[in-house]
């Protein structure tokens, strides 16, 4: 029987792989290497999520892994043309990120409503200034995107006496359609972006949008940069159109020292890091080896995505 080689696309910090010592051939490929080495591979684990390698290297001669497993929620960096029209199985990390994201949610939700990024401002001023803040429990959010991520948000937000709305591609049981989102984010206090990159939700979030919402209401983005219009979201913020936002991710990153963001007012940027809790890696290698077992087993995977649609489709 022929030892199955394993494709890892990236080595910063090599993912721990223990189970699979001596039963896979595992090799190494960059974004200079990948192309050449496709070909030669059974399964291709995309361990830099931040590449786009894949949509790169894949068009070409020669075969292709049966099977691509991305260690990140979404697809759309390695989800091209070629790919999403072959017979290759794709997997993601669903479920690692969840809970870390909705906890970061809550944090940043509670830092807005307690004014804690003042606070701290006033601190290293050595300025005493007492201040009225809001109470969190009877706001309102919508968060947009129903999949694991958008369910742990909105449960920790209900857990903190928040009335959560989700929003998703299609209405179902608990959760809203695209025509109630205008409705639903005029009233809210807090819109949380968590949903996946696909034609449909690029730049969903526009200077239109951001005019629906009240002038008091804070917006989160942990999903996609390409979710947002960053300059209609700055000019939101300029014109006081809305009263704060938080954005974890971005168009491009990581951002330039002269991004001009950084010095948008009421805005709280952080680099991509709302998912990466301590020990987090070795979850997305442990998952992977997991998964694995039922591929190399012949069972079937789970965290399939839908290559048509960009993600794995939920209940």
């Amino acid at each position: 029987m022929t030892t199955p080689t394993l494709l890892v696309l990236g080595t910063d910090p090599l993912p721990r792989l223990g189970r699979l010592t001596g039963r896979v051939r595992i090799e190494h490929a960059d974004a200079s290497t990948l192309a050449e080495r496709l070909p030669h591979a059974d399964v291709l684990l995309v361990w830099d999520f931040t590449s786009h390698a894949v949509r790169e290297a894949w068009p070409g001669e020669g075969p292709r892994p049966r099977w691509v497993h991305t260690a990140s929620a979404g697809v759309d960096h390695l989800l091209g043309p070629e790919l999403a029209a072959s017979d290759t199985v794709v997997t993601n990390a669903r479920g690692v990120f969840d809970r870390p994201i909705a906890e970061y949610v809550a944090a940043l939700v509670l830092a807005f409503a307690k004014d804690l990024p003042r606070t701290l401002e006033f601190q290293r001023e050595r300025t005493w200034r007492h201040r009225e803040t809001r109470r969190v429990a009877g706001t309102r959010a919508v968060v947009v995107g129903s999949g694991p991520i958008g369910r742990a948000i909105a449960g920790t937000l209900t857990a903190l006496g928040v009335t959560t709305a989700l929003v998703g591609r299609a209405p179902r049981a608990g959760v809203h359609g695209p025509d109630d989102l205008d409705r639903l984010i005029a009233g809210a206090d807090w819109v949380i972006a968590a949903a996946p990159l696909t034609d449909r939700t690029r730049g969903m979030f526009d200077a239109r949008r951001f005019g629906v919402m009240q002038p008091s209401a804070h917006f989160v983005n942990v999903g996609r940069g390409q979710l947002v219009v960053e300059e209609a979201l700055a000019e939101a913020l300029r014109r006081r159109w809305i009263a704060g936002a938080a954005l974890d991710v971005f168009a491009s990153e990581p951002l330039t020292p002269d991004d001009p963001l950084w010095r948008v007012p009421g805005l709280v940027v952080s680099p991509h890091m709302s998912g990466d809790t301590v020990g987090w890696r070795d979850e997305l290698a442990a998952q992977f080896v997991e998964l694995y077992e039922l591929w190399a087993a012949g069972r079937p995977l789970v965290n399939v995505v839908d290559k048509r649609r960009g993600y794995v489709p939920g209940p």
